[in-house]
Formats: C-alpha cells, sequence, structure tokens
C-alpha cells in the first residue's frame, strides 16, 4: 500500500503503523494527522476513496466524520456563551419557549451538551424524510417528554443532540446551525470542515462502508442485541428515529442537511486542527475551555448501555476503561465518530490528533486502530 503525504522521522513508526492497517483487506481509505504544539509532525493518507475502489484517496478527501461533529457543535454554543447571547445555567425555554412543553420547563444548556437533558430519542415513529426537514425535527423535540428525569444521570443523545443544539444555536446567532458552526470554528482556523456540504464538493467525498464479518467488542454486541430485542427502546429509538439515520450516510440528502451531531464532512487534518486550535486558545478562551474539559457526566449510560464520561460536548478519557480510552494522557478530550474516525487532545503532550477512515468498524466507543495509532505516538513522544 502506497502512503502518501509527509512525516517527521520521529515519527515513522506512526507511518508504519498506519501503513500496516492496510494489511487488512477491508481496510479501503484512511487518513492520519498529528500535530504537536500547533505543529504538523505527520500528516498521511492512503487506500481508496470510492464505492469500487477504483478512486484514489487524495489530499484533499474528506469524508463524513459522524460523532466527530459534536464538539464542533459544543464549541460554537461555547462561544456564544462567552458573548452573552446564551447561557449555560438557565432553561432552555428561555430562547427557544416551545420547549418548555412535557416537563423541560428547568431543562438547562449545559444538561443539553452533557447528555443530561433525558433527551437521546424521539418515542413516536417518524417518517424517513423527516430527518431532512429542520423544523419537523426540533418541534418534534419540543414536544418530546424527558425519557429520564433531566440532570438525574446521562444518556448519549447521538443524533438529538443537533437538533437540540442546533436550534439554540439558530435561535442566538440568527445564521443556520451549519453555517454558524463552519464560520466560528473551522473558518478562522482555515479547515477543511463542513455542515452541510454544497453540492459542488461532493466528488471528493469518501464512500463510507462497513466492514464485514466483526462482531464488535462487547459493548458494541449489547446495544446490537438491545436494538435487535427492544425496538421501543430509547437505545433503539436513539439510533433508528427516523428510520432513515443509519442508512443515509452517502447520499446528497444526508450530505447537503446541516445535522451537527453527527454529519459534518472533513479529513483528519481538520480534526487535529480543531484540537490545536483549542490547546491554542484560538477558539474559547481558558475559563471556557475549562467548562468544555470538565467532567460533567460519569458512569452507565442510559443510552450505549456501556461507562461514558463527559464534559460538555467532548467525550473525555478513562484511562482504565479499554474501550474508553485515547490512549496517551489522562486529561485527554474529544469525541469519536461511528465507525472509527476520531479527534482529541492531550493537553500534557500538546498533541492534537485527528484520524479518518471509510471502512466503518462495529465498536461504540473506541475504535482499536484508532487506539494502536496512539500507542505507537505514545512511544515516539
Amino acid at each position: 500500500m502506497q502512503i502518501q503525504g509527509f512525516h517527521d522521522l520521529q515519527f515513522e513508526a506512526v507511518r508504519e503503523a498506519f501503513a500496516e492497517l492496510f494489511n487488512d483487506p477491508q481496510e479501503r481509505g484512511a487518513a492520519l494527522c498529528v500535530q504537536i504544539a500547533g505543529e504538523t509532525v505527520l500528516d498521511v493518507w492512503a487506500g481508496t476513496a470510492d464505492k469500487d475502489g477504483q478512486q484514489p484517496w487524495h489530499t484533499d478527501t474528506i469524508a463524513n466524520l459522524f460523532s466527530c461533529t459534536k464538539p464542533f457543535t459544543a464549541v460554537t454554543a461555547l462561544q456564544l456563551v462567552e458573548e452573552g447571547k446564551l447561557e449555560l445555567d438557565v432553561p432552555v425555554a428561555r430562547y427557544w419557549p416551545e420547549f418548555a412543553a412535557a416537563g423541560k420547563q428547568a431543562i438547562t444548556l449545559r444538561q443539553l451538551l452533557s447528555h443530561r437533558a433525558g433527551l437521546p430519542a424521539i418515542r413516536q415513529m417518524m417518517p424517513r424524510e423527516a430527518l431532512y426537514d429542520w423544523q419537523t425535527m426540533v418541534d418534534a423535540l419540543a414536544a418530546e417528554e424527558p425519557w429520564w428525569t433531566p440532570g438525574d444521570g446521562h444518556g448519549y443523545a447521538a443524533i438529538t443532540y443537533g437538533w437540540l443544539l442546533g436550534e439554540l444555536i439558530r435561535r442566538a446567532d440568527g445564521r443556520t446551525a451549519g453555517q454558524s458552526i463552519v464560520a466560528r470554528t473551522a473558518n478562522p482556523l482555515g479547515l477543511d470542515f463542513h455542515v452541510g456540504l454544497a453540492d459542488e464538493e461532493f466528488y471528493r467525498v469518501a464512500h463510507v462502508a462497513r466492514s464485514k464479518g466483526n462482531e464488535g467488542d462487547e459493548v458494541a454486541k449489547r446495544l446490537l442485541m438491545t436494538m435487535m430485542r427492544e425496538p421501543n427502546s430509547m437505545s433503539t429509538r436513539a439510533f433508528t428515529n427516523p428510520p432513515s439515520i443509519m442508512t443515509s450516510t452517502n447520499t446528497p440528502e444526508w450530505r447537503r442537511m446541516e445535522q451537527p451531531a453527527a454529519n459534518g464532512h472533513g479529513n483528519a487534518r481538520s480534526l487535529a486542527g480543531f484540537y490545536s486550535g483549542l490547546l491554542e486558545g484560538r477558539l474559547l478562551e481558558a475559563e471556557m475551555l475549562e467548562q468544555l474539559t470538565r467532567e460533567h457526566s460519569i458512569g452507565e449510560d442510559k443510552t450505549l448501555l456501556a461507562q461514558t464520561r463527559f464534559g460538555l460536548g467532548c467525550m473525555l478519557d478513562q484511562p482504565n476503561v479499554p474501550n474508553a480510552t485515547f490512549g496517551l494522557g489522562p486529561k485527554a478530550f474529544g469525541h469519536p465518530g461511528a465507525g472509527g474516525s476520531i479527534g482529541f487532545a492531550d493537553p500534557d503532550r500538546e498533541v492534537a490528533f485527528g484520524f479518518v477512515t471509510n471502512t466503518l468498524g462495529p465498536y461504540v466507543l473506541m475504535d482499536p486502530r484508532a487506539q494502536k495509532l496512539v500507542k505507537v505516538l505514545a512511544a515516539c513522544l
């Protein structure tokens, strides 16, 4: 497998570990970027980007980053808090009056950001096309009753996060959620990152497909069994309502929509650049970065049925939980995306890391491919 890009010789072992991923015949395309103290020390890519394995992965190939998008959304909301346009601890209903329905009058932005609001899913099944209708989805969430007492524990809002935070951002900022997020996070840092992709960019998007024959870890198996056996459970609804959530990734409608929980498009460079920007204080003041990365939720996740730990919109490291550690320092923060892409920062080592793949693995939290690369990176530092 020919590896494109460049690397500092100190990180030759990381490049070799990246090349080894392609020993698996199912591995199609991927990119990896590592920045240290704002300097790029490794930026490599390889494999194929299209469905038929004919189109090489290029320097400007981008992919659906799934939940790697969430921290961009959270940072945008926190910028609006810094500007006094939102507040962390006042009721969301102050900005969005309809949201007060069904016992949600006291839910705060802080609870939304830390997955404590009790709104990871919608009970009533929505039609497939509702996924692409912003107003339909935010109206449904405004009417939804919390699945548990808000603030009492946490449950990952896999996709509802995008509408809940996005609607607040839209109301506070006056632009659509995708426009606001890109203008506030990607543009100042020169990142190739999009929430709501223009049609003329479609040619460079990697086609995403699942790998076969791998059942994943215990957490993945448990969640899959729940979704098969309990179609009306909160966990199942979180990933399958509207039913188009799981099947739309490669469609034009998915790429065009602005769903800031799950359909950001970018590359490894844009993930590493985002976390470098955070570490350098270019996106948030120190006080707000501390809020972002401070533990707000830990323990059994009511949606994922696994132990998770969150700040305000980012996942925090759990060094002693094998499937929930980024693999560097204990203060690491970031977010994995479904199927294996990941972006994170380790403030102790000033490392910003981005890994993007179009070969989806069946893991719920951290993908072993990325963890393996980080392990080799740690040995090089």
